[in-house]
């Protein structure tokens, strides 16, 4: 059995503090099973905490108050890794954005590889967005200087 990681490599850490996506693994209040979802506001605050936005319209925030036992999956540099920690409110609502935002910081128990045995990513996956290229850039350094802040 290998030995527990409890914090973010250096390659890890420094790959968090770029634009990326993740898997948000929370439990369904309603429902009390998994959900997942992609999102983009993330970065490593250290090698020991993520922290990331939430608009506050989604159901995540509402889950995390209520079931803080969280997942994030991240499709990296030749694998998956499964991130696992507790959620706390970091600031709510996030200020300095234009719209109800929830600030969450992420305290990690584990990181582990994901993939399974004797697999290799060919290539991370990536992404497009798709609105307005001005509006986008003006959001997303707005929630991140936020996210600095809070």
């Amino acid at each position: 059995m290998s030995e527990l990681v409890t914090q973010l490599s250096e390659p890890l850490f420094n790959a968090f503090q770029s634009e990326m996506f993740v898997l948000l693994s929370t439990v369904d209040v309603e429902t009390g099973g998994p959900t997942s979802s992609a999102i983009s506001w993330i970065y490593a605050l250290n090698p020991s905490t993520l922290r990331f936005a939430v608009d506050h319209r989604s159901r995540l925030v509402n889950n995390m108050k209520t079931h803080p036992r969280i997942t994030v999956t991240l499709f990296g540099a030749e694998t998956i890794y499964a991130i696992n920690g507790v959620a706390e409110v970091a600031q709510d609502p996030l200020e300095g954005v234009p719209f109800k935002m929830c600030c969450f910081d992420m305290k990690i128990d584990a990181v582990r590889n994901a993939l399974f045995y004797g697999a290799q990513l060919a290539s991370a996956p990536t992404y497009s967005k798709v609105y307005d290229q001005r509006a986008m850039e003006k959001l997303d350094n707005q929630v991140f200087s936020a996210m600095k802040k809070a």
